[in-house]
């Protein structure tokens, strides 16, 4: 886990990334925030990208591949295992079988949007202070 790399977010509502936009810029955090809308392009930056994230925050309901097809292409890539990049969801999709097949692939949060931008940035708070104190097999 590079803990000074981006954040990269999946999501493919414009609002929504105009909301967790501002929510960044209010916490001031260092790291570089990157969005997609499109979980391919996503994933083809990941193949790619030299830099390691700090953190995927995505969405499950998308066009094309949902956040589950996502995941689970990176879970069986070796050379992205490595980079123990978390990975969490972050949806309004929130039902019990929904969490346990998310937890079931791996993913290390399950977090539901809120409805406030006050909400959002304590979610978003919470989530950053959580893994900046984390510790990954590659902070060694």
């Amino acid at each position: 886990m590079n803990k000074n790399g981006p954040v990269i977010i999946i999501e493919d509502d414009r609002d929504d990334q105009d909301f967790l936009t501002e929510v960044f810029q209010r916490l001031n955090y260092p790291n570089k925030i990157i969005f997609f809308g499109d979980p391919q392009k996503a994933l083809d930056f990941l193949n790619r990208a030299e830099t390691v994230p700090f953190l995927i925050l995505s969405d499950i309901n998308m066009p094309k591949l949902s956040g589950f097809e996502l995941r689970n292409k990176l879970r069986i890539d070796e050379q992205l295992q490595l980079k123990c990049i978390p990975y969490l969801f972050f949806s309004t999709a929130l039902n019990e079988q929904t969490v346990i097949d998310a937890y079931s692939a791996s993913v290390q949060g399950f977090f539901v949007k809120p409805n406030s931008i006050e909400e959002l940035e304590k979610t978003i708070r919470v989530i950053m202070e959580y893994w900046m104190r984390c510790a990954a097999p590659n902070n060694f």
